[in-house]
């Protein structure tokens, strides 16, 4: 097939995109950024690099359109044409386009959002904010009752360090720079003048960008991750989150809003593993987790000491119109006599506005505590949001609730999320790492340094918990929990590392459940622990609650997705009814991954479909790599993500909602069971086939992955892959989305599905059963971003036609019935989604073809020389980190 003519290659690519139904801004924007990258490539690449990218997309968006094999081959032919040299540029070029076209649709979403306000995103369903949840649930339960779950309900997501985030920080940095000129440039409007200038510096940033080394060196160390995860606090969840508490209470209180105490208590927890996950990293020592917590204090007291001084600047309210409370007065007192130069100079600067002055003096006990100034410093954060609400009482007192309640109250909220540790640090450590050096430890005789790192592990959460308070470190996870012991060993491990007299660490144990069968047995182990002399007495001082946690991954890794996703929900049925019995007040916390095999997609829609009382006010999950930037890395979209699931968690405990999914689940049980063992006859037939392992490994980019500089975490278990079990599940899929697969998020729903066979059943349970619509959904969203073409093309790397053939029916059959009993396209029902993905594919598709050159390059130095050819190597990585920025799924 001939190549296209450079005029005839302009009109397709002109044809596709202009097919594509963008909002015009957006369709604008993408233009843009697009044109400027192509003078960019013009201006600072090697000569003719502009028209071999040109080439190469011209040539994938003619494959994707056509679908003929020709029009694959000739693409295939050019990227396999180019030198090694130019390969590399046009991967970077690629990847770079994604980088801008991710901002374009972050940029939409956002836009979007502003335009809309507060309305919902579609009439009537399920209520997607909290405002529409509440009213929901109000005419349910009643207001009283309804107000009640609000007051105590519970967002918690935990931020962890896995290595998913394919990008630099540097280029995540330089794409945050070209957003705000975006910004810039809407707000310009028709000022031509401004608009050039913006658009120069926009230029500027995108040569940047290019210049930019898009690959790590060295893969980062622990500290660098968490002050990595400390950029999302420093420049969103820290005013986004009053805000949405604010927000929320605008639209409840109405006109009385700011002039009264606010209806809304702080619901969000913001928990990390980063620097405190030691289970499988050994670069995370006890050290690390104490400066983890130092870190996080730090970006907290002094955002805390600059919003003190801002909202005191700005309370210049004189003692006439706003007389000051006794308490007020008293409290000027003690804080004078503590430091009285400052406070005889802060009495000059604000003669006669005893509100800001006291303010101000908090604000230097604050920078105090930061500081360490044992003289000023509050002890823990209760002291100062009690001196806080001497300030706001006293407002109130003197008829002045609007500034009581606005400005301060944001800051009132901020102490009571955040506290003095900003996160509340998470320790987890493998069970077999404790059962190990508990038996040294009976045994007596000399300790092996392992030994001594987890005990110095608990003498840094008593160290965590006397500098910054008990809620910055506690809760410690214990990972593969097969018994009661596994969890009352943490216990003992404790008392082994404390001296005589030393207090013991306060410690809420919880039990990870992540395998089939540990999931099955967890009712048991639970029923076992919570009578275990030290779980009794923490219990009874916590009121009875009780944390465990459930891991999506390793779930799915050992009996497939679908099998995986029934075993989850009978689990948190099973624990949920025996807690109720118990009368403990449950939180499930959800070990969910970015990527579809590892439980992610939409968190809120997850939420509905969870049985009856699991939920109950109360949703903690983890969330990984590119996720937490996806979510909480522009404050409008934190914004509406924490709206959103909190709509969902307070309306999950809704009469309605838990009779639904109670008799949805009782009436396609019969479903589930045939799904369940077909799924995983499926599965097994797949990866417990001799060789299966190794073969792996082949067919994707599973090796080569280890060298991609992503997360200080290893990647896997031991040296070499020869079974499944010594894979972590985030390479597992990385590798399968790597290779347009994306297997761990659908096999075996297929031969689930043909299993059940009667079709209108199955679209009876899509539309009835929420926990089978959310699966059918994510599957066919992993199913859209896979490619059957590059699929068998990476397949074909190995030497097991059999295994290859297994996949590609199970990946049509999946498509056929999701389509099926969708009634339409995959994503059809969801399209924006469908824009996107349709948007991005051919571009993906460069960079695969640049990835599979790479990967045959490898296989076959492999083959003849054991020495890694480094040219090729740098290709793939660089494909890696282009690919995931194209399907925006990593692990």
């Amino acid at each position: 097939m001939r190549e296209l003519t450079p005029t005839e290659a302009i009109d397709l690519v002109g044809r596709f995109e202009a097919g594509q139904e963008l909002p015009e801004q957006m369709r604008a924007d993408v233009r843009l950024l697009g044109s400027l990258l192509g003078r960019v490539l013009q201006e600072s690449g090697s000569p003719g690099l502009y028209d071999d990218v040109e080439r190469l997309r011209s040539a994938t968006i003619q494959a994707y359109t056509d679908e003929t094999p020709e029009a694959f081959e000739r693409a295939a032919a050019i990227a396999d044409g180019f030198s090694i040299e130019r390969a590399d540029e046009v991967a970077r070029a690629f990847t770079a386009y994604f980088h801008l076209v991710n901002l374009v649709e972050e940029h939409q979403r956002v836009r979007v959002l502003r335009e809309r306000g507060d309305r919902p995103s579609r009439s009537g369903g399920t209520p997607d904010t909290i405002a529409t949840a509440f009213e929901r649930l109000s005419s349910e339960v009643g207001e009283e009752t309804a107000l009640a779950r609000l007051q105590a309900l519970r967002f918690h997501p935990v931020f962890t360090a896995h290595p998913t985030e394919a990008r630099r920080r540097a280029i995540s940095t330089s794409i945050r720079r070209l957003s705000e000129l975006l910004g810039e440039r809407d707000a310009a409007g028709e000022n031509a003048t401004e608009t050039r200038h913006t658009e120069r510096r926009m230029l500027e940033e995108i040569d940047t960008l290019w210049r930019t080394a898009p690959l790590r060196r060295e893969k980062p160390s622990p500290v660098d991750e968490v002050r990595s995860v400390m950029a999302v606090f420093d420049e969103t969840l820290y005013t986004a989150v009053p805000r949405v508490y604010r927000r929320i209470d605008d639209i409840l209180q109405g006109e009385n809003a700011g002039a009264r105490a606010p209806i809304v208590k702080p619901f969000v927890r913001v928990g990390s593993w980063v620097g405190g996950d030691r289970d499988g990293n050994p670069f995370v020592t006890a050290s690390v987790t104490r400066k983890a917590a130092s870190i996080a204090s730090e970006h907290v007291l002094l955002g805390l000491e600059r919003t003190t001084q801002r909202v005191g600047r700005g309370l210049t309210l004189d003692a006439e119109s706003t007389p000051p409370s006794d308490a007020l007065v008293a409290l000027w007192h003690r804080l004078r006599a503590a430091d009285e130069d400052a406070a005889a100079e802060i009495a000059e600067r604000s003669p006669d506005e005893p509100h800001r002055r006291i303010l101000l003096l908090l604000a230097r006990k604050i920078a105090a505590t930061r500081t360490r100034n044992a003289d000023l410093a509050y002890r823990d954060p209760e002291h100062l949001l009690a001196d806080l609400r001497v300030v706001q009482d006293s407002l109130v007192a003197a008829g002045a609730a609007r500034q009581a309640y606005g400005a301060l109250q944001r800051l009132v909220w901020q102490v009571e999320t955040y506290g003095f540790h900003l996160t509340e640090l998470e320790v987890r450590q493998h069970s077999a790492v404790h059962r190990k050096v508990l038996d040294e430890l009976r045994a007596g005789g000399e300790r092996s340094e392992l030994t001594d790192e987890v005990l110095e592990v608990f003498r840094s959460i008593a160290y965590v918990q006397e500098r910054f308070g008990p809620r910055a470190a506690g809760r410690y996870i214990v990972s593969f929990t097969q018994s009661a012991e596994d969890l009352a060993n943490v216990h003992e491990l404790a008392t082994y590392a404390m001296g005589p007299g030393e207090k013991l660490p306060v410690l809420d144990v919880i039990p990870l459940f992540e395998t089939f069968a540990d999931l099955q047995a967890a009712p048991g182990i639970l029923a076992e622990i919570v009578t275990h002399p030290a779980f009794v007495s923490r219990l009874d001082a916590t009121g009875r609650r009780l944390e465990v946690m459930l891991g999506y991954s390793d779930s799915s890794k050992d009996v497939g997705p679908v099998a995986a996703n029934l075993a989850l929900y009978e689990a948190q049925a099973k624990i949920s009814t025996w807690a109720q019995a118990e009368g403990i007040e449950l939180t499930l916390f959800h070990g969910r991954g970015g990527a579809l095999g590892r439980g992610g997609g939409p968190a809120n829609s997850a939420i509905l479909a969870q049985p009856p009382h699991s939920v109950d006010g109360r949703f903690k999950l983890t969330e990984q790599g590119e996720v937490i930037f996806a979510r909480y890395g522009d404050a409008d979209i934190a914004m509406r993500h924490i709206d959103q699931v909190a709509a969902a968690v307070l309306t999950a405990s809704s009469p309605s909602i838990e009779r639904r999914n109670r008799g949805a689940a009782d009436a396609f049980a019969d479903v589930a069971s045939t799904m369940d063992v077909a799924s995983r006859e499926r599965f097994f037939a797949l990866v417990k086939a001799p060789g299966f392992a190794p073969w792996f490994a082949t067919v994707t980019p599973m090796e080569e992955l280890g060298h991609l500089a992503l997360g200080s975490r290893p990647a896997r278990r031991g040296l070499s892959v020869e079974s499944l079990e010594d894979l972590r599940a985030i390479p597992w899929v990385f590798s399968w989305t790597q290779a347009r697969i994306n297997l761990a998020g659908w096999f075996g729903l297929g031969a689930a599905l043909d299993a059940v066979g009667d079709e209108q059943r199955l679209r009876d349970a899509y539309e009835q059963w929420p926990l089978f619509r959310t699966m059918i959904d994510n599957v066919a969203m992993s199913l859209a971003k896979a490619d059957e073409r590059i699929a068998r093309r990476y397949l074909a790397l190995g030497d097991r036609d059999d295994l290859a053939q297994l996949v590609m029916d199970e990946m049509l059959l999946t498509r056929s019935w999701v389509e099926r009993i969708t009634g339409g396209d995959l994503l059809g029902n969801k399209p924006i989604l469908q824009r996107a993905v349709k948007m991005r594919s051919p571009y993906v598709d460069a960079l695969s073809l640049l990835q599979l050159r790479a990967l045959r390059a490898l296989r076959d130095a492999d083959a003849e020389n054991p020495t890694p050819d480094a040219e090729h190597q740098r290709l793939l990585l660089l494909s890696v980190s282009g690919v995931a920025a194209g399907l925006q799924n990593t692990g």
